[in-house]
């Protein structure tokens, strides 16, 4: 079975909006645009005009960066509309079932309810460092299990899923999961994507971001890497349009040459940042645990979870409490050495005697 026979039966049937002709240097009489373009238009293309329907010079240059074929990337507004994009069309409302692992990015659970997919969690521990078990993640799988989401580095707690027990999960799902692996972080990892598979397990689809690495959250740009066969489903369940120009000709310019270098060495001075907050962090009595991340973040145990969120407010310093199995834990996003020092300061004045 290919695992476009996994898709919704109707998305499989559907057919891509048929958008207006774009032609270079033609009389665009056809998609009912303005002749005017607008007085704040400061880009290379007119904004009176609709950009292309699918940004094809960026889908060329995401596949050279990510290692695929144009054909196999689909371009999304970040990688949270991938998400939604794949759970919309691999799982029947009130039907299919996608599984997980817990704690991690809270999104899938999110976009499987707006879907009503039924959601399976295979719950992790910080005892055992939060690691992934593959043959729990498959018992928990049932016949209507169209999906399995894999976050690796893993949002919240930072820790990646090895190759060979991804292999594995690839394998015994083969002929009835698609495997989702969510990359937003792994430039800030030692190891190489998980791309490379793409062409020994057609079961495989590749969430990419370039939110964190290249530093453009603020554009919202991503993609979804997979057979070619499931991107162009995806393509046609995807908006028209769905990248605005002035996103388009901002990500282009982040891909250039002297823009990656940048940013590759950025990375590099945030996972030392990491390194460093890591070990100044182990010096404060009332953290009990900081967990070895492979992203831009940390997640520590503290004694009085609350009261460090509540301090570090007060100095305008904001961390991520997320509550439940976490309760006692909070994300550090790593940032600028200045923007560090100043966490370290606010956590500096908190009393080891008030914590108990």
């Amino acid at each position: 079975m290919s695992v476009v026979e996994l898709m919704r039966p109707e998305i499989q049937a559907l057919d891509p909006y048929a958008a207006a002709e774009q032609v270079e240097e033609a009389v665009r009489l056809n998609a009912n645009e303005s002749p005017d373009t607008s007085a704040s238009n400061r880009f290379r293309r007119p904004l009176n005009r609709y950009p292309e329907v699918r940004p094809r010079r960026l889908q060329a240059q995401l596949a050279a960066r990510f290692g695929c074929r144009p054909e196999q990337l689909l371009v999304t507004r970040g990688s949270s509309e991938a998400i939604d994009l794949i759970i919309r069309s691999f799982c029947r409302a009130g039907h299919d079932s996608m599984v997980t692992h817990s704690p991690t990015f809270s999104m899938y659970g999110h976009y499987a309810e707006i879907q009503g997919a039924d959601l399976i969690e295979v719950q992790t521990t910080g005892e055992q460092d939060f690691a992934i078990d593959v043959d729990a993640l498959v018992d928990a799988c049932r016949p209507e299990t169209r999906l399995v989401f894999i976050c690796s580095p893993n949002n919240p707690t930072g820790n990646l899923l090895p190759v060979p027990e991804l292999e594995r999960l690839l394998t015994a799902r083969d002929q009835t999961s698609a495997v989702v692996v969510d990359e937003a972080y792994i430039e800030f990892a030692s190891v190489p994507s998980v791309i490379s598979l793409l062409d020994r397990h057609p079961n495989l689809l590749v969430l990419r971001t370039l939110s964190k690495a290249l530093g453009c959250a603020g554009a919202r740009c991503g993609a979804v890497i997979g057979p070619e066969s499931v991107i162009r489903l995806l393509d046609a369940v995807q908006a028209p349009y769905a990248l605005a120009t002035p996103v388009v000709e901002c990500v282009e310019e982040a891909l250039q040459d002297e823009q990656l270098k940048r940013a590759h060495v950025m990375v590099g001075k945030i996972v030392d940042e990491r390194e460093r907050v890591a070990s100044e962090l182990a010096n404060f009595g009332f953290v009990r645990k900081i967990w070895s991340s492979h992203a831009n973040f940390l997640l520590v145990e503290v004694a009085d979870a609350d009261r460090v969120m509540r301090s570090c407010a007060e100095h305008n310093v904001l961390l991520r409490h997320f509550g439940g199995t976490l309760a006692d834990c909070i994300r550090i996003s790593i940032g600028s050495a200045a923007e560090n020092d100043r966490l370290l300061g606010a956590l500096n004045t908190i009393s080891e005697v008030a914590l108990g």
